[in-house]
């Protein structure tokens, strides 16, 4: 399975049978340069602009959000109902927690989260290979709060989305606030990985923006 990250929340995951999956498209007005991918699949982990710009993407790819478990082109995605804060989506709204399998691999997108996840949570999201965990603050939980996350989830690879870039205007905080619990943490243009070559225990990886 290859990832790259797109800005954002927004992933593409390619499968070794050539399946693309983008995760939580932005529109324009978010900063960052549009994907320019054709995916076969789309998930949306909630209805707000800088998460659901289906619109933008090329082709006529399947969206999926909401919960429960459907397959796709080969790919098992699952989705757990969460919040977008932490007063029960009061303020912001529910958000939709992925977890997308194929080659051998289960990657967990966190969405929006907005609050740490209880016990039953993480039991509903079982055993994560892939972590794309949010840790800006503000809008989701903050980098202290993804730290203990990666922590109680142990994925194999952590890798940390939504936060401040030069090309966000938006008040949450950089990547930095996060590394500071993963001092080995590396950074890439491209995470490759099959199940032979996870590594153990959990790497951080910082992926660089791709075109």
């Amino acid at each position: 399975m290859q990832l790259k990250w797109l800005g954002h929340a927004c992933f593409l995951l390619t499968t070794r049978e050539g399946t693309k999956i983008v995760t939580d498209p932005f529109d324009a007005t978010v900063g960052y340069p549009l994907p320019q991918v054709v995916p076969d699949i789309v998930t949306v982990s909630h209805q707000h602009f800088d998460h659901n710009a289906v619109g933008v993407l090329k082709g006529n790819p399947t969206v999926v959000e909401g919960t429960g478990a459907r397959q796709i082109k080969g790919v098992n995605i699952r989705g757990i109902a969460t919040f977008h804060d932490k007063k029960q989506g009061a303020e912001r709204g529910p958000n939709t927690v992925f977890v997308i399998e194929a080659d051998g691999i289960a990657v967990c997108h966190l969405g929006d989260l907005g609050h740490p996840l209880d016990a039953g949570k993480l039991q509903e999201i079982g055993p994560v290979d892939i972590l794309l965990v949010p840790c800006g603050g503000t809008y989701t939980i903050d980098a202290d709060e993804a730290a203990a996350l990666v922590k109680a989830v142990k994925p194999r690879v952590a890798v940390p989305m939504h936060y401040k870039t030069e090309y966000l205007k938006f008040p949450i905080t950089p990547v930095d606030n996060f590394l500071r619990y993963f001092p080995a943490a590396e950074r890439r243009t491209v995470l490759e990985l099959s199940p032979d070559d996870l590594p153990a225990p959990t790497a951080v990886v910082v992926l660089e923006l791709s075109r």
